[in-house]
């Protein structure tokens, strides 16, 4: 038996299944996670996360194609690179965020083992999405997903078909 093909979204036209495409696969995730914590060197990645070197290697090269990371050379004899967050990358932090809340709500019976807190004071946060321009929650019943610039005709029917809905938990289809 073969290895298993993993199937390719990257050409899909849905921004959801296009980032799961650079970072569905959990080893990813979990990789960025140790960079936005300050790990740049490949020695660093494999002992935080005790995965075999191949696939560390794999996965590296994975998010510096996707452009998530970028290799930097610190040492030419033998070759050794550091992997640094790139602007791309860095844009993938509320995410990181999103999950991590989202896990505590969900899936912390014990309670949270890792929390996000204000820097100065220390107090816990809850993060929400919020609008780049007006800093409003983006929640309810007054905002639904809507076609946009590039959309194709695929999308259009798709979100024709969903009416005016909102894109929100609890949806009835």
């Amino acid at each position: 038996m073969g290895a298993m093909q993993r199937t390719s979204f990257g050409n899909m036209h849905c921004p959801i299944a296009r980032s799961l495409d650079r970072v569905g696969e959990w080893w990813s995730i979990l990789i960025l996670r140790d960079a936005f914590y300050g790990l740049t060197r490949f020695d660093q990645f494999q002992k935080s996360l005790g995965m075999a070197p191949n696939m560390l290697t794999r996965r590296l090269h994975a998010l510096v194609d996707s452009g998530l990371l970028e290799r930097r050379r610190y040492q030419d004899h033998p070759p050794r690179d550091d992997y640094v967050l790139t602007a791309r990358g860095r844009d993938f932090h509320p995410v990181l965020l999103a999950l991590l809340a989202w896990g505590n709500r969900n899936f912390a019976p014990e309670g949270p083992s890792v929390q996000i807190a204000r820097a100065d004071t220390g107090a816990p946060v809850d993060p929400v999405v919020v609008d780049r321009h007006t800093g409003e929650p983006i929640a309810g019943p007054d905002y639904v997903v809507v076609p946009g610039p590039g959309a194709d005709d695929g999308v259009r029917e798709r979100l024709a078909a969903r009416g005016a809905r909102p894109f929100r938990s609890g949806a009835v289809p």
